[in-house]
């Protein structure tokens, strides 16, 4: 049986090429190195109003990207916005993978007109920019232009945004793609950095994370971990 399998396996990798492991990704698909991710003003204020997904799911996929850019090191920058004045504090979700004391304050609305926030930004020195925060007419449509403005590659997170209404919301991702910004979830960023399962350094951290911001992925990942043998 042994040999049956190997010589099937053989005939496979001979008839698909030698290339099966070594096909090489798109220059669209993000790396750990490769980019930025800014986290626009996830504070209590902006979310009270937020329509467009419901606050419990929001704060979820706010700790699934911060967890993410964590997990992978990527160059982050965390910007907030008259958060002792109005806005209030960061979502904990958030603050335990970055400090307050890390946070770049801005009285503008758009991130890229505040001088320290676009020096942070820029001074990261990455090509692709990845945007995730409150709101997505606003503080994340305006720096997504900015930036696209100036040559950047610039992607938004669409379920870690949110808006006001969910009209607001999407006439804000329509606009966005209509000047080249690519759309993608949280999840979908979390997993494209991972990309593949034999990473082991990173694997724990991941599924870890998650299992407990996940939803129902979460719940199979627990699931699979009791009852299944590995």
């Amino acid at each position: 049986m042994k040999k049956t399998i190997r010589k099937i396996l053989v005939t496979i990798l001979s008839l698909t090429g030698t290339a099966v492991l070594a096909q090489q990704p798109s220059a669209d698909l993000l790396t750990p190195t490769n980019h930025a991710l800014v986290v626009i003003d996830m504070q209590s204020q902006m979310i009270f109003p937020v329509k467009s997904i419901g606050v419990q799911e929001f704060r979820h996929n706010a700790a699934i990207v911060s967890g993410a850019s964590k997990i992978f090191k990527v160059p982050t920058v965390v910007t907030t916005v008259a958060s002792k004045t109005f806005s209030g504090p960061v979502f904990p979700e958030v603050t335990q993978f970055y400090p307050p004391d890390t946070y770049i304050e801005r009285t503008t609305m758009n991130a890229w007109e505040d001088v320290n926030a676009y020096k942070a930004i820029t001074g990261k020195n990455k090509k692709k920019i990845v945007l995730a925060g409150l709101w997505t007419s606003v503080c994340i449509v305006d720096p997504a232009l900015s930036a696209r403005a100036l040559g950047y590659e610039v992607y938004a997170i669409t379920d870690a945004c949110g808006d006001v209404s969910m009209e607001a919301h999407q006439m804000a991702i329509n606009r966005m793609l209509q000047a080249g910004v690519k759309p993608m979830t949280s999840i979908q960023y979390l997993l494209e950095l991972q990309r593949d399962w034999a990473r082991g350094d990173t694997y724990k951290a991941v599924t870890e994370l998650l299992e407990k911001y996940g939803g129902a992925y979460g719940i199979g990942i627990q699931y699979a971990k009791d009852m299944l043998v590995h």
